[in-house]
């Protein structure tokens, strides 16, 4: 399979990068290359006019809505006042997408479809945390929704190093096409038709 990233075709995803997601990293480490990256990517992705898209888990969630990930995470999000607010170097432009989520998958009751829909995506860039839940998963509901899903190694990050391999692997095997940020930034740095 030779899938190619076509600007025409093609939004960026930004996965969950948010403070309380991120608190997870120790500074300096797997998030901070990864914020670096997707910044690059959306300065790009701004100019050539490839719409870039944002998802974000609210804080203070109930119980009800929160579900099953209460037993595996927790009451999640909302313990400090900035949880919920996406890092600064990557905050979406006015008019940009914000995707509200609350599960793995940006699909998953939200309207991520639509508005890739509306723009004519067809092909869905994905950048953020964490690689082999929600990045992975997202990449496996674009599959199956007949969306091309390109997982951006070296834009997304994990816990440790394991679980990040896991979901390139399982990505590349399975539904989609792993890139790095310098090949995505190669191939779209045209700007739409």
């Amino acid at each position: 399979m030779s899938w190619a990233v076509d600007p025409d075709k093609a939004a960026l995803l930004v996965h969950d990068m948010q403070h309380y997601f991120l608190r997870a990293f120790a500074p300096g480490g797997p998030a901070a290359s990864a914020v670096a990256n997707i910044q690059l990517l959306v300065a790009a992705c701004r100019t050539a006019g490839i719409p870039v898209v944002y998802t974000a888990q609210p804080a203070r969630q109930t119980a009800a809505s929160r579900g099953l990930l209460m037993d595996f995470w927790g009451p999640g999000l909302g313990g400090q006042p900035d949880d919920d607010r996406i890092v600064a170097p990557l905050a979406p432009a006015p008019g940009e997408a914000v995707v509200t989520k609350h599960r793995y998958s940006a699909f998953h009751r939200t309207d991520l479809n639509e508005v890739l829909a509306a723009h004519g995506c067809d092909q869905l860039l994905i950048t953020g945390v964490y690689a082999h839940l929600g990045c992975m998963l997202t990449a496996v509901d674009a599959f199956a929704r007949g969306m091309q899903a390109f997982l951006v190694a070296d834009a997304v990050a994990d816990f440790d190093r394991d679980r990040h391999h896991q979901a390139l692997r399982y990505v590349a095997e399975s539904c989609g096409m792993v890139t790095v940020t310098a090949e995505v930034l190669g191939t779209a740095a045209g700007p739409r038709r």
